[in-house]
């Protein structure tokens, strides 16, 4: 695999004076013609992580535009993690999606980014854009996470911690520094729940769940995979697999994933 982490991203300003760093891997995305992918990287992940490398590698193989990102707060982005809320990243992902990653793409979404990807997705169909949506690819998706994987999940000391300190510092494997989870994130999350009402998609939707993920569940992938109707949609159970799903045989599977609903696409032109 090649190490693109020579490679300076390039930037991109908000509103808000926030600046994304943003990647493309691939053919140049102003001049593709083929189906691109845009990749959403999950919580306190950032756009240099494997599953990302391997789908650049990929990308650059195929000969296709690979735009990936970081939130504020997260890898080379500006600003601060603990003022992220999914309002805010989902709207710097609209923000890059819109300029620096143009024609029909393939949104690969990990964890947080799977819910990430799903909003990205209703929020083009809202405005008419359905057509730029080649598809969807959601690994471990942690839709609605802040309610049905953090608040409705880790008890009564956390939310009281949340409540009266504004914060909560919880242990993580993946870091040796702790996940800090803010009441601004868990009240904004109430505002971009989806699974109970769920979404009717236009497009291939293909997820990819652990057996063994302790962070999402393979039942929240089913609550998921039943929230998202349409006519396309698979839900692929991964024996012994974990969070991460970042084993070569995981990973392959991902880029020929990724790779099917592309050429899917371009068919479909």
């Amino acid at each position: 695999m090649s190490n693109p982490a020579q490679k300076p991203p390039e930037h991109l300003e908000m509103e808000d004076g926030t600046s994304i760093a943003w990647l493309n891997d691939g053919t140049d995305p102003a001049s593709a013609n083929a189906c691109g992918t845009f990749w959403l990287g999950g919580f306190k992940s950032d756009m240099r992580g494997s599953k990302a490398e391997v789908l650049a590698d990929h990308a650059r193989t195929a000969n296709r535009s690979f735009v990936r990102f970081d939130y504020s707060g997260h890898g080379e982005s500006g600003g601060e993690f603990t003022d992220g809320t999914i309002s805010s990243w989902l709207e710097q992902a609209h923000a890059v999606f819109s300029s620096c990653a143009p024609g029909r793409r393939v949104l690969i979404g990990s964890s947080m980014g799977g819910w990430i990807a799903v909003l990205l997705a209703r929020r083009l169909i809202e405005a008419g854009h359905a057509g730029r949506l080649g598809g969807l690819v959601l690994i471990a998706p942690a839709a609605d996470m802040t309610k049905d994987l953090m608040w409705d999940k880790y008890g009564s000391d956390f939310r009281d911690e949340v409540m009266r300190l504004g914060k909560y510092e919880r242990p993580s494997e993946y870091s040796d520094e702790p996940y800090v989870i803010t009441r601004a994130l868990i009240e904004d999350g109430a505002d971009h729940l989806l699974l109970e009402k769920g979404l009717q998609m236009p497009c291939p939707v293909r997820i990819l769940q652990g057996e063994d993920d302790p962070d999402v569940p393979w039942q929240h992938a089913l609550k998921t995979y039943h929230a998202l109707r349409g006519e396309d949609v698979m839900l692929q159970l991964i024996k012994h697999g974990d969070h991460r799903l970042s084993s070569e045989q995981n990973l392959a599977l991902l880029s020929e994933t990724a790779e099917a609903l592309c050429a899917q696409a371009d068919r479909q032109r």
